[in-house]
């Protein structure tokens, strides 16, 4: 089963094309060899609240993406406003990833507390924040690669809540 994920990145920099998005690479690179998914969609936007709920809403009810990871708008800054997008756009909460990447990171980095990303599902899609670096984006996203597969395969009624992964 190959699940289908679409990739965000929310920066203004990146948008008008004055940052590499090397944080995507890195998620594209793990999504694509620890969980074998496909990427049906990657864009870049503006720190902008619209601009993000607009791409949140479309990767999950076009594009239909099983999973969508943001990147980028998590920090305290006045522009970072991805959570919030997020929260608007989302139907409930699936607060565990969040809490284990940043459990995760902060042994590594205590900076990391300072991280407001949140997870949360919209229809049978899960939505998660990753920080902007490709360092940050390693260290969450390695946190929680392991437990996706058996979460995409309860929300997207795949597998019972209980099933064993194989």
């Amino acid at each position: 089963m190959r699940w289908k994920v679409a990739i965000l990145t929310a920066s203004d920099k990146g948008s008008r094309g004055e940052r590499e998005d090397t944080s995507a690479q890195v998620i594209r690179e793990l999504i694509e060899e620890e969980i074998q998914g496909e990427i049906v969609e990657y864009r870049i936007v503006p720190d902008e609240m619209d601009e993000i709920m607009a791409a949140l809403i479309e990767m999950t009810d076009y594009f239909q993406a099983d999973l969508i990871l943001t990147t980028g708008g998590t920090g305290l800054a006045p522009r970072d406003v991805t959570p919030e997008a997020t929260l608007k756009v989302i139907d409930r909460q699936a607060p565990g990833f969040a809490e284990a990447m940043r459990y995760q990171s902060m042994a590594k980095n205590p900076k990391a507390m300072l991280s407001r990303a949140i997870s949360g599902i919209r229809g049978r899609t899960l939505i998660i924040n990753l920080p902007g670096s490709p360092r940050g984006v390693s260290e969450n996203l390695t946190a929680i690669i392991h437990q996706l597969p058996h979460a995409l395969n309860i929300l997207t009624g795949r597998a019972g809540e209980h099933a064993d992964e194989k």
